[in-house]
């Protein structure tokens, strides 16, 4: 793992989680510098391994669409996943989207007790897994009455370094 793709990985990540943190939202500055930064470092390894990362983030970008359109997800947590993705690699992406999607889980569950609503986030989640199952188009967004939302960059950030330094890195 090079020294050089951790420290850019987490330029990328510290602004981003600062950005959703305090303002809800991830710059397209941030998602873009970060995108490039992966391809980049992948490039200074050889053109297979750019088109390796440029590959596994549209394969990000097409995992977060539908949350995206379903309203789930933000804009800027789509691209922040892809441009993690540039990072990882399509080898280690998979890893990295299941452990970013546990990390996501635990601190939805840690805002859902800490704000006393875990019985109706649970029944909430509930429903909205049987209204995506049967193609339903009312499942909540984070735009409805009383959402609950946390900054997924948090969890993006949280997830993609455990997978970078556990799972280990390729760059």
């Amino acid at each position: 793992m090079s020294i050089f793709a951790t420290l850019a990985l987490l330029a990328v990540i510290g602004p981003a989680c600062w950005f959703d943190i305090r303002e809800r939202r991830i710059p397209n500055v941030v998602t873009l510098a970060g995108l490039i930064a992966g391809l980049m470092l992948r490039l200074s390894t050889g053109v297979g391994p750019m088109l390796d990362g440029l590959v596994a983030a549209g394969l990000a970008l097409l995992v977060g669409l539908m949350p995206f359109v379903l309203g789930i997800l933000g804009g800027g947590d789509v691209k922040l996943l892809a441009a993690v993705a540039a990072f990882m690699g399509t080898n280690r992406l998979f890893g990295a989207l299941l452990v970013i999607a546990a990390v996501g889980g635990v601190l939805g569950l840690m805002e859902a007790v800490r704000r006393r609503a875990l019985i109706r986030t649970l029944g909430s989640t509930l429903t909205i897994g049987k209204q995506l199952a049967l193609f339903g188009r009312a499942a909540p967004t984070l735009e409805s009455p009383g959402a609950m939302s946390i900054p997924y960059g948090v969890a993006i950030a949280v997830g993609s370094l455990t997978w970078w330094f556990l799972g280990g890195a390729t760059l």
